[in-house]
């Protein structure tokens, strides 16, 4: 898994509200059914609070919630949209009708 992979899942598993570190390995699990390491994971959500993608709220303890900026839910969508598009175009490359 390369590293934007690993934050787009991040960014993808906060689009539905804030979530701590945990949790959004949780939501990812989900989706893929798949967990990230521990690195992947911190450094992914490291690199998105620096390109101001997502915020860290006021968390108890260690759990240290963090959600999406409007500037991450943009970045967010046109990633998608841009994936939405690939899948179509492969499957149909593939000879197979898109949903």
């Amino acid at each position: 898994m390369q590293a934007n992979d690993a934050q787009t899942l991040v960014l993808c598993a906060l689009a539905d509200g804030p979530l701590h570190g945990y949790a959004i390995n949780t939501a990812i699990e989900e989706l893929t059914g798949e967990r990230l390491g521990p690195g992947s994971l911190y450094g992914a959500l490291t690199r998105l609070e620096s390109k101001q993608l997502i915020e860290p709220l006021d968390g108890q303890g260690r759990q240290r919630p963090v959600r999406l900026t409007p500037q991450g839910r943009e970045v967010l969508e046109r990633e998608l949209r841009t994936m939405a598009r690939l899948a179509d175009a492969g499957l149909r490359r593939l000879g197979v009708n898109p949903a």
